[in-house]
């Protein structure tokens, strides 16, 4: 196995070779515009790979891989003239297909930027056909708000309606005038045989005790 240094530099030099006799020693017509792009050499220096190009359409590759396999004998022979090495490496032809493929790829990326400009200038002047944005969005509570809990009533305070109504039941208790009834249910009252100044005896005096707010107690008696 040669050194690694020696067989780039063989490759190098092969490759100059090779490119000047394709330029001014073969005299083939079905040789177009071959472009010699790189050399491969073996470690052992046995056999050399030859990548190139060719300008022109499919028939011109064709024509021209024709002629590069009738060249192969003048040119190895030059290669080993040239280089004065005593095994001269075997040479194969192989087009390049990375300039194509590179080529190919600067045109999709050109037709990809032309149809993003169109896009871009269609949609400079497009409206949306509904809202701008047709998304719900959640409801944001200010902080402030929440905070100050005002909008929201106290449930530990009663309000002034269930107040008024509760006043009212308390004073309906009684609506005869009879009696009002103590919180355990009793009537409370007291009988009491008052003897008028004139000496009239009047009935039983019953004291009446009211639970509603502005009704003070009094007698009420019979005659």
């Amino acid at each position: 196995m040669a050194d690694p240094a020696r067989a780039r530099r063989l490759a190098v030099r092969i490759r100059e070779v090779v490119a000047s006799t394709l330029e001014r020693g073969v005299k083939d017509p079905r040789l177009g515009m071959v472009t010699v792009t790189d050399v491969r050499v073996t470690p052992d220096l046995v056999d050399a790979t030859v990548f190139y190009t060719v300008y022109g359409d499919e028939d011109a590759r064709r024509t021209s891989a024709q002629a590069l396999e009738s060249a192969r004998g003048l040119l190895r022979s030059q290669v080993g003239r040239a280089t004065g090495i005593k095994n001269t490496p075997t040479l194969t032809f192989v087009h390049d297909r990375l300039p194509d493929d590179a080529q190919h790829l600067e045109d999709l990326i050109s037709v990809a930027r032309e149809r993003d400009a169109r896009l871009a200038e269609v949609r400079r002047d497009a409206q949306p056909a509904g809202d701008d944005d047709p998304y719900r969005r959640p409801r944001v509570i200010d902080d402030d708000a929440d905070a100050d809990g005002s909008d929201e009533p106290d449930s530990d305070e009663p309000d002034s309606d269930e107040a008024d109504r509760g006043e009212a039941g308390l004073g309906a208790a009684d609506p005869a005038g009879a009696g009002l009834a103590d919180r355990d249910g009793s009537r409370r009252g007291e009988a009491d045989d008052l003897d008028g100044t004139d000496g009239t005896v009047r009935g039983p005096a019953w004291r009446m005790y009211s639970a509603s707010p502005g009704q003070g107690s009094g007698a009420v008696g019979g005659q």
